[in-house]
């Protein structure tokens, strides 16, 4: 049990956080919003870096793309863990694992802090009297309210709320001598917790930037041409404040595009890399001729969008593209946005009948695990 004079103790590094439920939690210097990217987070917790500490990278590492296991941000000098979906890598639950770490306000009232004891009652008083709750198979008390799920452990115990779990009365909740203080929290969209999913890009997230929903490689005559990018940006050209919407469009991009193609079709670059020395000269076909110029290529880096392009020094043709996934743990994490890109293949089956081969198509994408001399993850492609 945390005492009063734990409590003050704690008070001078414990973070205030706003509650809205299926939406935010917030303090007076950022905000997470459900469904924000997590390089978004990451960049906000660097920020605050003097007063969030103790913040570790939770993933699987075998299978770091598998919706089973969830991507987490865990603040745990807080007591607080971000969960991501592990494919598209947008918050989808935000928890608070140790109520007695933080300050919690609900329309800017406290209903958690050294002051105010977060008991069944007091979260009554301050969401309101509608949800009966019950028990978990673990004898765990659990509130629910849409968007927001309260969880009351040890209230096994207390048999005069055990008798009044069917009824939305407070009044005997406490009848013992004795309530039930609230021992975490979620945040989640939707009705049922154990179903949440990560919701839609939130406009707030966009800050004038362009993203990625879905790469596709176009292929012809056998060969990879360039790609299709389904892109989102947000659409406030003569709208009000309440009136943005996200804008949704495809656009092309293929081998040979020159820098003005590219441009126009795919904004500025976020950065613009020169390569120092050419490694990959030993693929062409004359490796050991001299380069025409002392000119070296260059790449246009999208970070919003995990794609690097990279331009030849002389024609300025694009000349390759590096699609990103974004795995937990490799070098590059944390630099681009996850590229959710698409490939599709065909391959001959051959089948026991008088029409010999068929043609069946296949497809690789940021999640496919490929097995070549052994099992790995497909990273990029090019």
């Amino acid at each position: 049990m945390v005492t009063s004079r734990h409590w003050h103790e704690l008070v001078r590094i414990m973070l205030e956080l706003e509650v809205k439920p299926e939406r935010t939690v917030s303090s007076g210097r950022w905000e997470f919003t459900l469904g924000m990217p997590l390089a978004q987070v990451i960049k906000i917790l660097k920020a605050d870096c003097a007063n969030i500490k103790d913040v570790h990278v939770v993933y699987d590492e075998h299978r770091p793309m598998d919706k089973k296991f969830d991507l987490m941000v865990d603040l745990s000098q807080d007591g607080v863990r971000l969960r991501f979906d592990p494919v598209v890598q947008r918050l989808k639950i935000i928890e608070v694992y140790d109520i007695h770490k933080v300050i919690l306000t609900y329309c800017s009232k406290p209903f958690s802090s050294p002051d105010v004891i977060p008991t069944i009652e007091q979260i009554f008083r301050s969401f309101g009297d509608t949800h009966p709750g019950g028990f978990d198979d673990n004898q765990v008390f659990l509130l629910n309210f849409r968007g927001i799920l309260f969880s009351f452990a040890h209230a096994e115990g207390n048999t005069s709320i055990k008798n009044t779990f069917n009824t939305s009365s407070t009044e005997n909740l406490g009848g013992s001598g004795q309530s039930v203080v609230l021992s975490s929290l979620a945040i989640y969209c939707g009705n049922d917790y154990q179903k949440a999913e990560a919701p839609r890009f939130p406009l707030e997230c966009f800050h004038g930037n362009c993203y990625s929903e879905q790469v596709d490689v176009e292929e012809g005559d056998g060969y990879f041409v360039g790609l299709q990018l389904n892109l989102m940006a947000d659409d406030n050209h003569n709208q009000g404040p309440y009136q943005m919407r996200p804008h949704s469009f495809v656009e092309h991009v293929h081998l040979d595009d020159s820098v003005q193609d590219i441009v126009s079709k795919l904004g500025a670059p976020s950065k613009v890399y020169f390569k120092s020395e050419d490694k990959m000269k030993i693929h062409s076909a004359n490796p050991d001729k001299p380069p025409h110029s002392c000119q070296s290529d260059y790449f246009f880096n999208y970070l919003t969008l995990g794609l690097d392009v990279l331009f030849d020094a002389n024609s300025h043709a694009a000349k390759k593209f590096i699609l990103h996934t974004n795995i937990p743990g490799d070098y590059n994490f944390d630099i681009y946005y996850r590229c959710n890109f698409r490939i599709r293949l065909s391959q001959l089956v051959e089948r026991e009948s008088l029409t010999g081969s068929d043609s069946k198509e296949i497809e690789i994408n940021a999640c496919t695990k490929v097995s070549l001399f052994y099992d790995c993850y497909c990273y990029a492609a090019s």
